[in-house]
């Protein structure tokens, strides 16, 4: 109960306090979380085994490794300048002068940017701040972290409004999205459409010859839809089996003969969960997974997708929401993930 109050309190104040701090950008990139603490406890190994597997999640199948936040840490004497607007920050005081009986998790409220998430672990010993690490509550923060993380770039989508391709989008499947700014229809039918966001770069190691190079991250969302006729066609299988569908006749490769397909290996299998969009208006499935080109005797490349699928109450039609990152595998896909996120949790029956 006492956790639950500390968010109420938080919220109440983040809504007042959004005014003072109106326009100023937090800082960070999209899945950082900063750890502001003492080296001593930083460096501690079961203190830092306790924060990752608390504060660091797998988002499953991807292949490589997707986790939720990078950890990255700040000693409490260098945490000033533009490091205190940093996105996701939580704090951590260990001290034997605070003489209580459990490690307590706090809410700050003064922040220094607009949608900041922070939070301050006290605890008297090491062993009390594992012990709640440990714990139920650190999993709700966790929790509110990634929430809040997906919620900014939904936020930051909405100022960038494209008013052609969500016009283009309402009146075919009868929804609103948000997009990132210079998306662009590059396939539209009656029942598919494929959108393109603006091609990135990241830097990516390149270790053996000693330099860096820029990586390419090509980002985007497909949507389409078909009859509804009977709760089956929501199962896993029925909606990868129209997925395939779909990708087959709409999204081929350069290489004639080529497509689009879903990886069926048992280590990305695609998986799915009950989800909502944001203001929990949709109820449907969240599916997670990887894509590969198929249709030549050469494997070529591929990247990971995540979709959302639901039923519209309006024209009865099962509409999907499938946002692909194709990319480097040695480049970080938690920020493109978070804004194929963004864009399917921002959908809205027109």
């Amino acid at each position: 109960m006492r956790f639950v109050l500390f968010f109420s309190l938080f919220f109440i104040t983040m809504s007042c306090g959004s005014y003072e701090y109106e326009g100023i950008q937090v800082t960070g990139e999209i899945g950082e979380l900063l750890i502001v603490a003492e080296d001593d406890v930083w460096n501690t190994p079961k203190v830092r085994e306790a924060l990752e597997s608390a504060l660091t999640k797998v988002i499953k199948p991807y292949f490589p490794t997707v986790k939720t936040f990078k950890l990255v840490h700040r000693i409490p004497s260098t945490f000033r300048g533009g490091i205190k607007r940093h996105r996701n920050i939580l704090f951590i005081n260990v001290s034997p002068e605070l003489n209580k009986p459990q490690a307590e998790l706090n809410f700050i409220t003064d922040v220094w940017a607009d949608n900041q998430s922070i939070m301050k672990i006290n605890a008297r010993d090491k062993n009390q701040l594992i012990q709640l690490l440990k714990s139920k509550t650190i999993n709700q923060a966790h929790d509110y972290y990634e929430e809040r993380e997906w919620k900014r770039t939904i936020k930051i989508f909405r100022k960038e409004q494209n008013d052609y391709v969500q016009g283009k989008i309402k009146k075919t499947f009868g929804i609103d999205i948000q997009l990132p700014e210079e998306s662009r229809i590059v396939t539209s039918n009656k029942n598919f459409f494929r959108i393109e966001f603006p091609i990135k770069s990241r830097p990516i190691e390149f270790t053996n010859i000693g330099k860096q190079e820029a990586g390419i991250i090509q980002t985007g969302v497909m949507i389409y839809h078909y009859d509804y006729k009977e709760p089956g066609q929501l199962s896993l299988e029925n909606l990868l089996r129209a997925r395939d569908t779909m990708l087959y006749y709409n999204v081929p490769h350069e290489n004639e003969g080529e497509y689009m397909g879903t990886q069926y290996v048992k280590i990305v299998y695609p998986e799915m969960t009950s989800s909502t969009n944001e203001d929990n208006s949709i109820k449907g499935f969240e599916m997670r997974g990887m894509f590969q080109f198929l249709g030549s005797t050469i494997p070529k490349n591929g990247g990971a997708f995540w979709a959302f699928h639901f039923v519209h109450p309006g024209n009865k039609k099962v509409i999907c929401i499938s946002g692909y990152v194709d990319a480097s595998p040695v480049t970080s896909w938690i920020q493109p993930l978070r804004e194929i996120q963004a864009v399917w949790k921002s959908v809205k029956i027109v």
